[in-house]
C-alpha cells in the first residue's frame, strides 16, 4: 500500500504530465493544420519549443491562446482579451486531443525556470516608497510601504493604489480586486481616491477649487500619487471623470457651510457610495463618444472588491467593500508576531453578512437570494462596486444594452440575467469601516486581495512578514501535514530550515516575499523552488485554475513616533 506522501507525489507528476502534454501539442498545431496528413511525431517539436524551454507563464503568450469563454465586452487592452467568467474554471478541461501519432521529447519533461527567471517574474510588478520622516506638515507614523501583484489572468484583474492626501492629512492605500473582467478594478484605482480626498477637504479648500475652475486658473495637486510604471491611468475618460468629480465636489460645498467637513468615518462612507452611484448613472447616460460609451458600460458590467485604509497621524481607518482584507501585524514582548484582523469578509462564510441579504429581501427568496454560497448563486462577494447586473431593474438592464454599441449584443455575458432576480438591487458598495488607533507594538499593515488569503492564512501571513522585517526567525514545531515521513525525511527538512534561516533575504520587497511563500510553500510550509517554478510557469490558459490574482500592499509603522504621539495625547 502506498503511504500519502508516495500518493501525493504521483498526482503531481500526473498532473504536471497533463499539462506538458496540452502545451505541447498547442504549440505545435499550427504546423500541424499546415498538412492535415501531418502528425506529432513526424514533427517531433517545432522549433520554437525547444528554444523557449525552460519558460515563463509570460512567455506563452506569443502563443496561439485557446479561447475557453467567449468574447468579453471589450479588452482592457487590446492584445490581450479579458475574460468576463475569468472567477470561474473552465468547463472544458481537459481538452480533448486529436488521435495523432505523437513522439515524446526527452527536453520537455518539465517547465523548471531557474532563480533569477523565479526572481524576474516575482519582482516584475514590486514597488517601494520610503516616506520623509517629516513630510511638511507633520512627523509620519508611516515610515514606507511595499506593494506587488502577481497576475494569474491575463491581463491581471487586480488593481492597487497609493497616494499622500496634499490637501488635508494623511496617506491612502488600497487593493482592487475585479472580476468579470478589469475595467471596474481599473476605475477604481483612479477615482477612488480622489473622492476620498474630496470627502475629507473641508469646505473652504472646495470652495477654492470650484473658484479656480471657475476662473480657469490650474488646480492645486491633490494627491500625489505613488504608483509602479504598469499602474496606468485610462487618459481617454479624463475629462468625463473630472465632470463627474466636480459636480460631486460642487454637491459638498452647497451641502456644507464655512468651517464645516466630514470626518474620516463619514468620508469614506461617503465616497464609496457616491462613486459606485457615478459609475451607474455615467452608463445609463452613456456618451457620445462611441469609445467612451464602451468603456462606462464595460466599467458598470464589471465588477470589483475594494480594501482601502487611510492613515493619519496614529488614526488607522479601514474601508472594505467584498473579500479584500486587512491585518495589522502586532510584535509582543517575546519578539513574536500576533495578527490583529481589521475587517470582515462579505461572503457566505460571514453569518451577519448571509443575514443582512435576507433580511432585505422577501421571505419568499430566503432560500434563493444565497445559493451555493453566492449571491444568486453566481456572486462570491455580497458588495461591490459595479455589478449593475445585480443592481439594475431587468427593464433598465435591457434599456441600457438595447441603446448601446454593438459590441454589447454579441456579449453573452451581458445579456444574462441572473435567476430569481425579482427584488433589486442585491448588491450594495457600501463599506464596513473599522477604526483603529495606532500603538507602538503595532509594526505594519498588510492589505490583500483574496488570492493571498486563500492561499495563506493570516496568521502565517504576519509571521512571513514581521520575520522578514526584523531578520529574526521565530522557530516554530516542525510540522508534516499529516504526511508519513521517515526519520531520514525529517533530518532533511530540519537542516533544510537551518538552512533558510541562516541566509540573508534575497528580497528587497517585503511584498514579494510575502507572494514568494504564497505561491512556492510545499506541503510543510517550506518554499520549494520546484513548486515556485512549475506554478510561475504555468500557460495563462491554466493558471487562473490553480490560484488567483494576487496583490498585497505592505505598510510599516513607526513605533517610535507612534509612541511619541501617544504620549503627547495624554498630557
Amino acid at each position: 500500500m502506498h503511504s500519502p506522501l508516495s500518493w501525493f507525489q504521483l498526482e503531481l507528476r500526473l498532473e504536471w504530465l497533463t499539462i506538458e502534454l496540452c502545451f505541447r501539442y498547442r504549440c505545435c498545431l499550427n504546423q500541424c493544420t499546415k498538412n492535415e496528413e501531418s502528425t506529432l511525431s513526424e514533427l517531433n517539436m517545432c522549433p520554437g519549443c525547444a528554444a523557449t524551454m525552460p519558460v515563463t507563464s509570460q512567455l506563452f503568450r506569443s502563443l496561439p491562446r485557446a479561447r475557453l469563454w467567449g468574447p468579453s465586452l471589450l479588452p482592457c487592452q487590446p492584445q490581450v482579451p479579458c475574460c468576463p467568467l475569468s472567477n470561474q474554471r473552465a468547463s472544458s478541461w481537459p481538452p480533448a486531443f486529436p488521435k495523432r501519432g505523437y513522439r515524446r521529447s526527452p527536453g520537455l519533461q518539465s517547465y523548471n525556470l531557474s532563480p533569477p527567471q523565479v526572481n524576474s517574474i516575482l519582482k516584475a510588478n514590486e514597488y517601494s516608497f520610503k516616506v520623509p520622516e517629516f513630510d511638511g506638515k507633520n512627523v509620519s507614523t508611516v515610515m514606507g510601504f511595499d506593494s506587488n501583484q502577481l497576475p494569474a489572468n491575463a491581463p491581471i484583474e487586480d488593481r492597487r493604489s497609493a497616494a499622500t492626501c496634499l490637501q488635508t492629512r494623511g496617506m491612502l492605500l488600497g487593493v482592487f480586486d475585479g472580476h468579470a473582467g478589469c475595467a471596474c478594478a481599473q476605475a477604481l484605482s483612479e477615482r477612488l481616491f480622489y473622492y476620498i480626498a474630496m470627502s475629507l477637504m473641508p469646505h473652504e479648500t472646495l470652495c477654492e477649487l470650484e473658484t479656480a475652475v471657475e476662473a480657469g486658473r490650474a488646480l492645486s495637486p491633490i494627491l500625489q500619487w505613488h504608483k509602479h510604471p504598469n499602474d496606468y491611468f485610462t487618459r481617454e475618460a479624463q475629462t468625463l471623470y473630472f465632470n463627474s468629480l466636480r459636480t460631486y465636489w460642487q454637491e459638498l460645498i452647497d451641502l456644507s457651510s464655512p468651517g464645516e467637513s466630514l470626518g474620516p468615518r463619514e468620508a469614506l462612507l461617503t465616497a464609496f457610495k457616491r462613486l459606485d452611484s457615478d459609475l451607474s448613472l455615467e452608463a445609463q447616460v452613456g456618451d457620445t463618444n462611441s469609445f467612451l460609451h464602451h468603456w462606462v458600460l464595460r466599467v458598470a458590467f464589471s465588477g470589483a472588491t475594494a480594501c482601502v485604509a487611510h492613515i493619519d497621524g496614529n488614526d488607522l481607518y479601514i474601508a472594505n467593500t467584498g473579500d479584500g482584507r486587512a491585518v495589522l501585524g502586532v510584535q509582543e514582548e517575546d519578539g513574536s508576531f500576533s495578527v490583529h484582523t481589521l475587517s470582515n469578509d462579505h461572503n457566505a462564510q460571514n453569518e451577519k453578512e448571509v443575514a443582512r441579504i435576507q433580511g432585505e429581501h422577501p421571505p419568499s427568496e430566503r432560500s434563493t437570494v444565497v445559493r451555493q454560497d453566492r449571491l444568486l448563486g453566481l456572486l462570491m462577494p455580497f458588495r461591490a462596486f459595479g455589478d449593475v447586473k445585480f443592481k439594475w431593474s431587468i427593464d433598465l438592464q435591457r434599456a441600457v444594452l438595447e441603446s448601446g454599441p454593438d459590441q454589447l449584443h454579441e456579449n453573452e455575458h451581458t445579456k444574462f440575467i441572473p435567476p430569481n432576480y425579482h427584488t433589486p438591487p442585491y448588491l450594495t458598495a457600501e463599506p464596513e469601516i473599522t477604526h483603529h488607533r495606532l500603538r507602538p507594538q503595532d509594526r505594519f499593515l498588510v492589505l490583500g486581495t483574496d488570492g493571498l488569503w486563500e492561499t495563506l492564512h493570516r496568521q502565517e501571513v504576519v509571521r512571513i512578514v514581521g520575520e522578514y522585517l526584523t531578520g529574526v526567525h521565530q522557530r516554530q514545531p516542525l510540522t508534516v501535514g499529516g504526511y508519513h515521513v521517515t526519520l531520514g525525511q525529517m533530518h532533511g527538512l530540519l537542516a533544510e530550515r537551518k538552512a533558510r534561516a541562516s541566509l540573508v533575504f534575497q528580497d528587497q520587497n517585503a511584498a514579494t516575499h510575502l507572494i514568494r511563500h504564497a505561491v512556492g510553500n510545499n506541503e510543510f510550509g517550506a518554499i520549494d523552488h520546484e513548486t515556485l517554478s512549475k506554478m510561475l510557469s504555468l500557460p495563462e490558459e491554466l493558471a487562473r485554475m490553480y490560484r488567483d490574482d494576487i496583490t498585497i500592499i505592505i505598510t510599516q509603522f513607526n513605533p517610535h513616533v507612534i509612541g511619541h504621539q501617544r504620549q503627547g495625547e495624554k498630557s
